[in-house]
């Protein structure tokens, strides 16, 4: 057999310093090394509800951003229909409702903002004073909404 001069083995010390502070003073494996802590669990929690919060605005500013986008497109169809009759007859319809019966419109859209096709507005024409028996008729449509859009101008406006 040989000896072997005592060497100071690294083990126990050395390990438990590599290792963290996974083990305690008596070698025994913590507890607490197997989970998060409460800290570590609130930063995702707040880091969740940031990137919810976040989530939520973008789609709410998406789905207005849509309906202001539809609201755009329906006064441009309608201002063009207008445009269009009046260039056939050469007088603006009486109303709304005289574009769909005559076939320049399928029927009168919706209102995005007010969920309603009753909410137009109106403008009427000039009368024009070489003919002034003709009524005037209409020249423009605006919405009925209240409020502003997302670039600030008001809806009555548009």
């Amino acid at each position: 057999m040989v000896n072997r001069p005592f060497v100071a083995t690294l083990r126990t010390p050395a390990r438990r310093v590599r290792q963290g502070l996974r083990y305690g003073l008596s070698g025994a494996r913590l507890a607490s090394a197997r989970g998060f802590t409460l800290i570590e669990l609130l930063v995702v929690i707040a880091l969740i509800t940031i990137l919810a919060t976040m989530g939520i605005v973008q789609y709410r500013n998406s789905i207005q951003s849509a309906r202001e986008a539809t609201l755009k497109t329906d006064l441009f169809r309608m201002r063009d229909a207008i445009d269009q009759y009046y260039a056939d007859k050469t007088k603006y319809p009486a109303s709304l409702d005289t574009l769909v019966s005559e076939g320049y419109l399928r029927k009168i859209p919706e209102d995005p903002i007010t969920k309603s096709a009753d909410t137009w507005q109106t403008e009427n024409a000039e009368p024009d004073p070489a003919n002034p028996s003709t009524e005037p008729g209409i020249n423009n449509v605006k919405s009925g909404a209240q409020g502003t859009g997302l670039d600030g101008t008001p809806y009555s406006d548009w």
